[in-house]
């Protein structure tokens, strides 16, 4: 299993969105890097979902429900979405401060590359962030 971070502007699609929908395309990438993880991810896998914008935070869990497929909305080959689904809203968000203030956390892509929409969790980081939310 692979661990993800989906960015999302939550004026556009929150976490409480998909909650509501129990199940989404996740689409609108068109960052070659971005593609890269998406066409990397496999049914199982875990996503934290990260709210963009003012919030700068992680606030939930997602399950991805299919492999990567090309978008049926798109005209190009090369844009690839997935399904997922809300597992858990996370006890205590995890703000990008908090990440940005741990040294260690310094070459995550999530704070070294900041406009990339999908990024690869290590699976220590889950558990860390995990931790710092105060959820299992």
């Amino acid at each position: 299993m692979n661990y993800w971070l989906l960015k999302t502007e939550p004026d556009n699609y929150s976490y409480d969105d998909l909650v509501k929908d129990k199940k989404t395309v996740w689409d609108g990438v068109a960052n070659n890097a971005a593609l890269i993880c998406i066409r990397n991810t496999r049914k199982g896998d875990k996503a934290f979902i990260y709210h963009t914008g003012a919030e700068r935070q992680i606030v939930g869990i997602a399950e991805i429900v299919s492999d990567p497929y090309p978008d049926p909305k798109a005209d190009n080959p090369k844009l690839a979405v997935f399904d997922i689904k809300p597992l858990k809203k996370l006890n205590t968000p995890v703000t990008l401060a908090q990440i940005k203030a741990i040294k260690k956390y310094l070459e995550f892509p999530l704070v070294k590359e900041g406009r990339k929409s999908v990024v690869e969790v290590p699976k220590e980081y889950w558990d860390d962030f995990l931790k710092m939310s105060g959820s299992k």
